[in-house]
């Protein structure tokens, strides 16, 4: 088990749920963002037996990373673009529109400082 978790934590590192930025030629900056899964189980026993004893054992791990979208900054603001599929429930749909909520208060407040 203590190796599995070894071998998890090697894997499991920043850049691989928040990626390099990258600089397009027009001055946007876009990040890769990932949503990473992981699991991991071990069992183990004893065989005590009248012919034979021993012991068996195992462990299993399983890692998952997901593109889930892209942080786009450009001229001092960030927005993020999705990739992973529609929300599947209401606190997901919420949690979804937060970003353009927020576009858009932002927008209401530039134009009354404008004014």
């Amino acid at each position: 088990m203590q190796s599995t978790m070894a071998n998890i934590k090697n894997l499991v590192e920043v850049n691989n749920i928040v990626g390099e930025p990258i600089v397009t030629p027009d001055g946007q900056t876009i990040i890769p963002v990932s949503k990473l899964s992981f699991g991991f189980g071990g069992a183990g026993g004893d065989s005590l037996g009248a012919k034979q004893q021993g012991y068996g054992g195992g462990s299993a791990a399983a890692v998952k990373i997901e593109p889930i979208g892209f942080l786009v900054v450009k001229d001092g603001g960030v927005r993020m673009v999705n990739v992973a599929p529609p929300a599947q429930n209401g606190l997901d749909r919420i949690i979804d529109m937060v970003p353009d909520v927020m576009d858009k208060i932002e927008s209401i407040a530039n134009v009354k400082k404008a004014d």
